[in-house]
């Protein structure tokens, strides 16, 4: 299959593009400047400047594709709103240009926090959070419910991986250099599922293999690991010491990161795992960081 692929250079986009390949499809990879197209090419990638703003462009990509698979999302959250509006008319677009067709796209979204410990599942449709109006996944299965081939791929809040720079465990890991010590929040046993990025790679390509049929998979490598072991992981890397936090403390020590150091959000991806026949190969959370140049 020729594929076309927004945010090739990207931390997940960038496997999913090598995953693809080594699989036997070509590439089309979107990417924000030219200055990137080199790394792209030597990669074996053929890149495509422009952004999600470049409707034409994206266009006429998706015509030329036999299917798409969306990474792409801007980083500032600071202008969320504009970055889903953005977001949901390149699916839009996308769809315009398969109506009538069986080809597929593949869309990413994530699993969200549930204080009740009850794993999020791939049948559950969340609504959209007013705070958060990411719209990724709504607008996919509103495109899947007009008869097009769409489905989701949903990634953890933890997607590791050697390298890893901009995430929350690079963001964890600063906050726990300047402060002195690593933290979690009261018993620490609330659950982060997690993923290596290579494992999720996988998971998009089989999503676009089999079709896109109107589902939503979890790239999920393990359901849940308690946030303590996170915390404490960080720490042993780190060299510093690691302790418990009232959630007062927390506000303070991790400002906006506290919901999320705080939350509990288990999900299973056993849908996934007997639809694709996927299973994860890679390191797990804590194996990962712990590697003495988890970092780069």
């Amino acid at each position: 299959m020729r594929v076309f692929l927004t945010g090739a250079n990207g931390w997940i986009g960038s496997v999913v593009a090598q995953d693809l390949l080594k699989a036997g499809h070509s590439v089309v990879g979107l990417v924000r400047s030219k200055e990137k197209n080199q790394a792209l090419a030597a990669a074996g990638v053929t890149p495509l400047v422009g952004s999600l703003r470049d409707l034409d462009v994206l266009r006429q990509a998706a015509e030329d594709a036999d299917g798409v698979i969306h990474t792409a999302f801007g980083l500032d959250m600071s202008q969320i709103n504009d970055l889903a509006e953005e977001d949901r008319q390149a699916i839009e677009t996308f769809g315009e240009v398969y109506a009538g067709s069986d080809r597929p796209i593949v869309i990413t979204g994530g699993v969200g926090l549930d204080p009740s410990g009850e794993p999020f599942l791939e049948e559950a449709r969340p609504p959209i959070i007013p705070e958060f109006p990411r719209a990724s996944e709504q607008t996919a299965f509103a495109l899947a419910e007009r008869g097009l081939r769409a489905s989701v791929v949903r990634n953890p809040r933890s997607v590791h991986g050697h390298g890893e720079r901009h995430g929350f465990i690079p963001m964890l890991a600063a906050v726990a250099k300047e402060r002195g010590f690593s933290a979690w929040v009261g018993a620490g046993q609330n659950l982060w599922p997690a993923v290596h990025r290579l494992d999720a790679a996988r998971v998009y390509r089989l999503a676009l293999e089999r079709g896109a049929d109107n589902e939503a998979y979890h790239a999920i490598g393990e359901e849940g690991v308690a946030y303590r072991s996170i915390a404490e992981a960080i720490g042993r890397q780190l060299g510093v010491p690691a302790k418990s936090l009232t959630p007062e403390e927390a506000k303070e020590h991790f400002g906006p990161l506290a919901m999320w150091v705080a939350g509990n959000g288990p999900a299973s991806s056993a849908r996934t795992r007997e639809l694709l026949g996927w299973a994860p190969q890679e390191l797990g959370l804590i194996a990962d960081i712990e590697q003495p140049d988890y970092q780069g």
